[in-house]
């Protein structure tokens, strides 16, 4: 990694937002889910084994921070990650994850 010196003239304003809310397990789940394919809002429940108002809170936090969209279509709404920053963020996890344990599997 470069070297970076502190500078007071930086501002991480946006990037300590969106850690602050992939710092929660299940939104963390959730972005790393939809960084591979979009979902609606059922499939996500069903995977996370979650109750559906629990994920749809998650989901419109998410959506209200910038870090997914949903996408109308017909009666069905599907969400993805259209964040790069939290991409980023959630890659380097994932990529960190798989370093330590390759046979762990994101649940």
């Amino acid at each position: 990694m470069a070297e970076m010196e502190f500078d007071k003239t930086l501002n991480f304003d946006r990037e300590a937002e969106i850690l602050k809310v992939l710092g929660h397990p299940v939104r963390l789940k959730i972005v790393a889910g939809l960084m591979s394919q979009s979902c609606n809002v059922k499939k996500i429940w069903e995977c996370l084994g979650l109750p559906q108002a629990t994920v749809s809170q998650h989901l419109a936090l998410l959506k209200n921070k910038g870090i997914i969209s949903g996408q109308r279509d017909g009666v069905e709404v599907f969400y993805r990650v259209v964040s790069e920053e939290a991409q980023k963020v959630v890659g380097s996890l994932l990529e960190g994850v798989m370093t330590i344990d390759p046979t762990k599997t994101v649940k």
